[in-house]
């Protein structure tokens, strides 16, 4: 067992917690509760429950690890496609994310190799209650998947996995946006008879705060992870960055964004990220509401 909590860390929490108090003081404190363009876009390119059609383009370079001496790399594209009713099977919205990734891994000759990863997808419904209007939240429930799509045995996990998915959203300050998205895939078929079996909890946290113009506050790369199973690895990494939005005639409005990602805690993984540094770009298809809406 391995316990290795960053100082650094430690201190990007407690920013993250004294900026989130500091944003919902100075949103109560607003002369107005209208919220603008810019940080109607701000909120919908975080919000992982938005019905906004996107895709996300990132790149994750780790120049750290815990374990090994290599640097790791994580290539992903992620679209969000929402189907708005009458087009949808039931009367909810749904928000359909599959996840798309390329890693450059650590092999086991030594160096790296960059393989295809697994698929992971959620296929959320978005509940009509509470009234978002009235009080701000919306919450989302659905199946979450992952398909053993990897192109080598040290890239992905090599089990077809299945289980329940959770969101919730709190977006009732204007310029302010938090909450979190909990899966836990639990596998039930694999690629091989040497596969462990998987059940791990996985828990995306949220945030976006204006700051001025088009830039913001945000922080949503990080994945916390924790397996039920004896011995199994949790992590629990913080990312914190800035992000700005662009909206130009002729374009897709986008958001490019930059944010740092630090493990606070680890327990139990031999190999694990230190420090990550997240390039990301939000392209939005607003036009295909209707195509895929009402």
């Amino acid at each position: 067992m391995s316990r290795q909590p960053l100082p650094l860390g430690a201190m990007i929490a407690i920013l993250w917690i004294t900026v989130t108090i500091a944003g919902i003081a100075r949103a109560q404190t607003a002369p107005t509760s209208t919220e603008s363009e810019q940080e109607k876009l701000e909120r919908d390119f975080t919000d992982p429950l938005s019905t906004l059609p996107q895709v996300v383009v990132r790149d994750s370079y780790t120049p750290a690890n815990y374990g090994t001496g290599v640097e790791t790399n994580q290539f992903l594209i992620r679209p969000l496609i929402p189907r708005i009713p009458p087009r949808t099977f039931l009367p909810f919205t749904q928000l359909i994310r599959p996840t798309f990734q390329l890693v450059t891994v650590p092999s086991s000759g030594g160096g790296t190799r960059t393989e295809f990863g697994d698929l992971p997808v959620f296929d959320i419904a978005v509940l009509p209650w509470p009234d978002r209007k009235k009080t701000g939240l919306l919450f989302g429930v659905g199946p979450t998947f992952v398909f053993p799509t990897t192109t080598s045995k040290s890239a992905g996990q090599g089990a077809w996995q299945v289980g329940p998915a959770l969101g919730a959203i709190y977006a009732g300050i204007p310029g302010l946006l938090a909450g979190f998205i909990v899966q836990n895939p639990v596998s039930f078929a694999y690629t091989s008879p040497h596969r462990p079996p998987q059940n791990t909890l996985q828990f995306q946290p949220v945030f976006a705060l204006h700051l001025w113009e088009k830039w913001y506050l945000r922080s949503a790369e990080a994945n916390w992870i924790m397996g039920w199973h004896r011995h199994s690895p949790t992590l629990l990494p913080l990312s914190l960055g800035l992000g700005r939005t662009f909206v130009h005639r002729g374009l897709p409005p986008m958001s490019f964004f930059v944010t740092g990602q630090w493990m606070l805690y680890r327990q139990f993984a031999t190999i694990a990220p230190q420090a990550t540094i997240n390039f990301g770009l939000t392209m939005a298809f607003p036009q295909f509401r209707d195509f895929w809406g009402r």
